[in-house]
């Protein structure tokens, strides 16, 4: 995903959210806001709210 903006926002979770979130990440060699981005990407393109 390559983009010239970005923008910022807050985003909470809970422990164990997190903590799983972190292992999926390691898992898969990405950084924690690597793997959100992916996440929220892939849902984009599957829902076709992105192409």
């Amino acid at each position: 995903m390559t983009s010239s903006k970005t923008k910022t926002f807050l985003l909470r979770l809970d422990a164990d959210t997190m903590a799983s979130l972190e292992r999926w990440a390691a898992d898969e060699f990405r950084s924690v806001q690597g793997q959100l981005q992916w996440i929220i990407n892939d849902a984009l393109i599957k829902s076709g709210r992105k192409q």
